[in-house]
């Protein structure tokens, strides 16, 4: 869906991928964007962005919103499920931190769709897009609850995609690599650079850049889309041989905690 025009609403838009997106939506002539988050603070400032307070993990407040948009503004055409959390730990992590997880990662996607869904298909128009991570692809060295999180809001997103696409209903799932992000850095005691070499390696991407990357292929209705071109191959070599991909991450999960430990 191009955005010139669009009403667009966006989650998680106080700063990282988020609030490139915002920047990138303006830019590209976005009608009106409703930039949300837990916090006003860091959210982007700007004549066509109205900041809102939204816990995605809450459904009510998802509805409430839609319906306050739509009485104010007018019918949503675009909308970024973008926020995301990330603990460590795997089955040793608490039943917490896997709701926590849960929720955010894919139940407020799953809140989107169902607030969304009947009028857009009244309509026969909307795109909604998911934000998941190449976590929800590959994997995420020592955090096992964000890669399952990741994985399910991946499927979840292909199968709205497939069910509703006859209807007029587009959908894209962002799987970005390592973009210089507070989580990325959060798992790397504030070091970038290590994180990414722990995730895979790869160019550290400004979160502006991911976010005009990002709505570019919005625009191009693309399904599936890649802050980093080099994600198409490690895709490719994943589904080639999963036992050698095995292999290899195995490896470099033993580097990747020395790197993490130093």
């Amino acid at each position: 869906m191009d955005p010139r025009g669009k009403l667009a609403v966006v989650t998680g838009a106080a700063g990282g991928i988020g609030g490139g997106i915002v920047a990138a939506l303006v830019d590209a002539g976005a009608e009106l964007v409703i930039a949300t988050d837990l916090a006003i603070d860091g959210i982007p400032s700007g004549d066509r962005i109205r900041p809102h307070l939204l816990d995605v993990a809450d459904e009510a407040a998802t509805q409430a919103l839609v319906e306050a948009v739509d009485n104010e503004h007018g019918p949503i055409d675009l909308w970024f499920a973008n926020a995301g959390v990330a603990g460590g730990g795997g089955a040793d992590a608490p039943d917490a931190e896997w709701d926590r997880q849960w929720r955010i990662n894919v139940m407020s996607h799953v809140y989107a769709a169902r607030a969304l869904l009947p009028e857009w298909i009244a309509r026969g128009e909307g795109h909604l897009v998911t934000t998941a991570s190449m976590a929800g692809i590959l994997t995420s060295l020592g955090d096992g609850v964000y890669a399952a999180t990741k994985h399910a809001a991946l499927g979840f997103a292909e199968w709205l995609a497939i069910t509703h696409g006859d209807e007029g209903v587009k959908v894209s799932c962002v799987c970005p690599g390592a973009v210089d992000t507070a989580m990325l850095r959060g798992g790397a005691g504030g070091d970038a650079g290590r994180a990414t070499m722990a995730i895979g390696g790869g160019e550290v991407l400004p979160a502006d850049e991911a976010g005009r990357r990002i709505v570019a292929a919005v625009a191009e209705d693309r399904f599936l889309i890649f802050t980093h071109e080099e994600m198409h191959e490690y895709t490719r070599r994943k589904a080639d041989d999963p036992d050698r991909w095995i292999r290899g991450m195995t490896r470099l999960w033993g580097r990747a905690k020395e790197l993490l430990a130093d």
